[in-house]
């Protein structure tokens, strides 16, 4: 092989290894997916029945990525006229004054339900060591003052579903016999709860029914059915979609919106748009 020959054949084997990167950097990172699924639940009012409720997740505004994408998403989302949206945390990345600052601009194009519009806090609201109460505090206003319902080991029902949210597990707030206590299993019930993990705990109380969760951001980098190399979770099934727990509890982890990093393969943004049937 010539010297010529072997620059050029240097140069497209070096083309063809980029873009998988470039893929994963610039495309992937901003190519949401909206999955649409059904979410039979039990004692479900008949009035609600086929009603829609959107799952957004882990937006983490921050420097690590343009969140004007997020905006982009909000106005695609808002096409599907939601009846319910539930936010299931990680709104920020540190929990700087800056992050904050960021949040309000995105959160003032939100997405909202027409019946109803509900949040949890998730680790990163509670910024560094995930104990700075004063950034949960603050992110807990700015989502208040858009109109979202921010649920801390709390329960509202509306129209006849109940929505229990956890704080997170993370936090200094977890605590959710505080609200489980009072589990009404004769009730319509969704439970919001950002980490996964808590699935494994016992705090349930005999609860049966569905837990929407974000939290793992699906892996962000994963070979499906080989690795899923970085996982935040103790429990490494936990990685996305929808989890039989086998004991009358169904989980569903969105993938999430934002990402930690500018990096995803395999593994796309997502908003989830779940019908609400009889279960």
């Amino acid at each position: 092989m010539t010297r010529k020959k072997f620059l050029k054949r240097l140069m497209q084997l070096s083309a063809v290894g980029a873009l998988p990167f470039l893929y994963s950097w610039q495309i992937e990172p901003f190519w949401v997916e909206f999955v649409q699924r059904k979410l039979p639940i039990k004692n479900l009012p008949e009035e609600l029945q086929g009603k829609t409720l959107m799952q957004i997740s882990d937006l983490h505004v921050g420097n690590r990525f343009d969140w004007n994408f997020l905006i982009e998403s909000f106005g695609k989302a808002k096409d599907f006229d939601p009846d319910f949206v539930v936010y299931t945390g990680d709104y920020v990345n540190h929990g700087t004054p800056e992050d904050h600052k960021n949040l309000e601009k995105v959160m003032s194009e939100a997405v909202y339900g027409k019946l109803g519009t509900f949040g949890i806090l998730g680790n990163h609201d509670y910024g560094k060591n995930w104990k700075d109460l004063g950034s949960s505090e603050e992110i807990y206003r700015i989502l208040e003052n858009n109109g979202i319902t921010m649920l801390k080991n709390q329960q509202t029902e509306i129209y006849g579903l109940k929505i229990i949210g956890f704080d997170d597990l993370w936090s200094p707030n977890f605590d959710p016999m505080q609200v489980m206590k009072d589990y009404d299993p004769e009730k319509a019930n969704i439970v919001l709860c950002h980490n996964p993990d808590v699935c494994d705990k016992d705090v349930w109380n005999g609860y049966q029914g569905w837990i929407l969760s974000g939290h793992t951001h699906g892996g962000q980098c994963r070979i499906p059915g080989v690795i899923t190399p970085i996982l935040p979770v103790e429990n490494r099934k936990y990685i996305s979609g929808e989890i039989d727990l086998e004991d009358g509890r169904m989980l569903y982890i969105n993938r999430a919106l934002g990402h930690s990093f500018q990096v995803r393969f395999m593994v796309r943004p997502e908003i989830t748009v779940f019908t609400l049937t009889q279960g």
